[in-house]
């Protein structure tokens, strides 16, 4: 269970993301409060890592005032892989170009299934 968020990020996985949001920044475009925030982030359902160290979320994981579609499950293969949260990041922003465009790209796109193929092939 990742209730906090442990991870430090390094320069080139901070840049591969580009846009981050506070928790409350997150929370207000999703349109719900910072708590709750924290609890889907526990649940796997979002991740944020510590930047300057505040937790943060990257922007695209916020797509139309929701969370992306597919993310969660992605996240859960991406961690039962061994991945870490910064790892996770790292890979769902680094372009693919069997997919093409990033992971995180897909998954904006609804080529959830093209992602999570790829994300379970990792855990092998």
């Amino acid at each position: 269970m990742h209730a906090t968020v442990e991870s430090a990020l390094d320069p080139r996985t901070d840049a591969l993301a580009g846009e981050w949001l506070t928790l409350p920044e997150t929370a207000e475009r999703l349109g719900i409060k910072t708590n709750r925030i924290k609890q889907l982030i526990s649940e796997r359902k979002l991740l944020a890592v510590r930047r300057e160290g505040e937790p943060m979320v990257p922007a695209a994981f916020v797509h139309e005032g929701q969370v992306i579609k597919g993310l969660s499950g992605t996240l859960t293969l991406l961690s039962d892989a061994g991945y870490s949260d910064v790892e996770t990041v790292r890979w769902l922003f680094t372009a693919d170009d069997t997919l093409p465009g990033t992971p995180v790209e897909a998954l904006t796109e609804n080529r959830g299934t093209e992602v999570r193929r790829r994300a379970q092939a990792l855990a092998f």
